[in-house]
């Protein structure tokens, strides 16, 4: 299913409130929540190296607000650069 724009920033503002405005600008810069297939969320990230960052650091938050934005269960978040798009 592919997230509509309000769901993707939904997700963004949300995450922006637990990680704080400074954070987010350094790490979620240019990020967009794309698409769920099952309980895994894609999203792309500027390059490898955020997108690595965010999985690895960030994944649960992201997993518990997408869960509540998108009102389904997201277990996994992947997180690949936008070269990959």
């Amino acid at each position: 299913m592919k997230l509509t724009l309000v769901q993707d920033q939904a997700i963004q503002a949300l995450m922006a409130g637990i990680v704080g405005a400074e954070t987010f600008d350094r790490v979620f810069a240019g990020i967009r929540f794309d698409n769920i297939e099952g309980t895994m969320l894609y999203a792309f990230a500027g390059n490898a190296e955020v997108a690595s960052d965010i999985e690895d650091s960030y994944s649960p938050y992201i997993a518990a607000v997408a869960s509540q934005v998108l009102d389904k269960q997201v277990d996994v978040v992947i997180v690949m650069p936008k070269v990959l798009q």
